[in-house]
């Protein structure tokens, strides 16, 4: 209908940005800028340079030949000027006692307003005898289809349309790296790592059974996906806590000593991954133990805060007077090691009666074996 809104509404931005849904977007220009502009007295020529102005910044403000006293005939709904959320109430209860129904109609809040800015508007219009009352804050939803971002230049000289953009930090072209080879079940692989000179972690290959298989083409997919997931700011640890205890073949023994048992190859890879590149006690949150520390952890040994050594160059200390004795901490079980509350990657147990290898249920853990549980019902 040739119309910049719809119903009693002011529009969103002079400029807005609408994501489709197959992907892309589109520029969506307010078509009432020329026409309010022709109206305030303003010659052709100007009226094309304003319109250049707002399609490249999305804004009035400093525009050519625009007089400053008509910057607010072109406040929106968001943008650097937008109206306040007030007045979309104030301007529905004008008109609310005119429509038998409610107002199909949104008041715009700003990504600053708080939980009392809501309460407000929801009390005012309340007063004001509204039949209905919907609001939106700015960005408090990830795919919100419709924005009033404005335009950033990137190295390239691209024009976007958004205020966050990702960067990607890619590797240098010498970096440092391990190789470390592997056996889950029946098959054989290789894990290369690549780090940053110093700061960590930056991409992994997976080569695992011949070139062209199905196995190997979804090992490559997995590897691509992490490495830009770490180039792009991911924690290592998230992506440990997503792919531990992914389970489906192959799967079972390994030739890693400190990984002896594998639910996945995804899962052993996540897992070698985090022995090698987080901190102990990160891990351990994780559920992830090398072998040397779960020994530690029956004689009861802290395994979290290493001994310091002592300084070099320094008087050997006296012998300390001799302490009371300490009482001999006892074992801990195999569950107490393998669980950690409030993670959702544990390492799982085996079975007390016939040795199976258990699977996490609930808080607690049960043999797909025998049946046998680790104290739930």
């Amino acid at each position: 209908m040739d119309c910049d809104t719809t119903g009693i509404e002011p529009d969103l931005a002079l400029v807005k940005t609408k994501k489709l849904v197959g992907g892309g977007s589109m520029s969506i220009v307010n078509q009432t800028v020329p026409r309010a502009l022709r109206k305030l007295g303003y010659a052709e020529e100007h009226v094309q340079a304003i319109v250049e102005f707002i399609a490249e910044n999305n804004s009035v403000k400093g525009a050519p030949a625009l007089r400053e006293e008509h910057y607010p005939v072109f406040d929106c709904a968001m943008g650097d000027a937008p109206i306040h959320y007030m007045g979309h109430i104030r301007m529905m209860a004008s008109a609310q006692p005119f429509i038998s129904g409610a107002i199909s109609k949104t008041a715009n809040l700003p990504e600053s307003a708080t939980v009392e800015d809501v309460e407000r508007v929801y009390v005012e219009g309340w007063k004001l005898g509204l039949k209905a009352l919907a609001i939106y804050r700015d960005n408090c939803k990830v795919g919100q289809p419709l924005s009033a971002d404005k335009k950033v230049a990137t190295d390239t000289g691209a024009v976007v349309a958004v205020d966050h953009v990702p960067v990607r930090r890619r590797l240098p072209k010498s970096r440092p790296s391990t190789t470390t080879s592997f056996r889950v079940g029946d098959i054989e692989g290789y894990l290369t790592a690549g780090s940053y000179p110093d700061d960590g972690l930056g991409e992994i290959f997976v080569k695992v059974s011949k070139q062209g298989s199905t196995l190997s083409g979804v090992m490559d997919a997995f590897a691509i996906a992490v490495s830009v997931g770490l180039q792009y700011g991911v924690p290592l640890e998230a992506l440990v806590a997503k792919f531990t205890n992914m389970i489906f073949e192959p799967n079972g023994m390994t030739d890693d000593p400190d990984v002896r048992i594998a639910q996945s190859l995804v899962d052993y890879l996540a897992r070698r991954l985090a022995i090698d590149y987080l901190d102990t006690e990160t891990r351990h949150a994780l559920g992830i133990r090398t072998t040397a520390e779960r020994t530690a952890a029956l004689n009861g040994v802290d395994t979290t805060t290493p001994a310091t050594p002592p300084a070099q160059g320094t008087a050997e200390a006296p012998p300390a007077q001799p302490a009371a004795p300490k009482a001999t901490p006892l074992p801990m079980l195999a569950s107490e090691l393998a669980f950690t509350p409030g993670t959702a990657a544990v390492d799982a147990p085996f079975c007390s009666t016939c040795g199976v290898r258990m699977r996490p249920a609930g808080s607690c853990f049960v043999c797909e074996s025998c049946g046998t549980t680790s104290g739930c019902s």
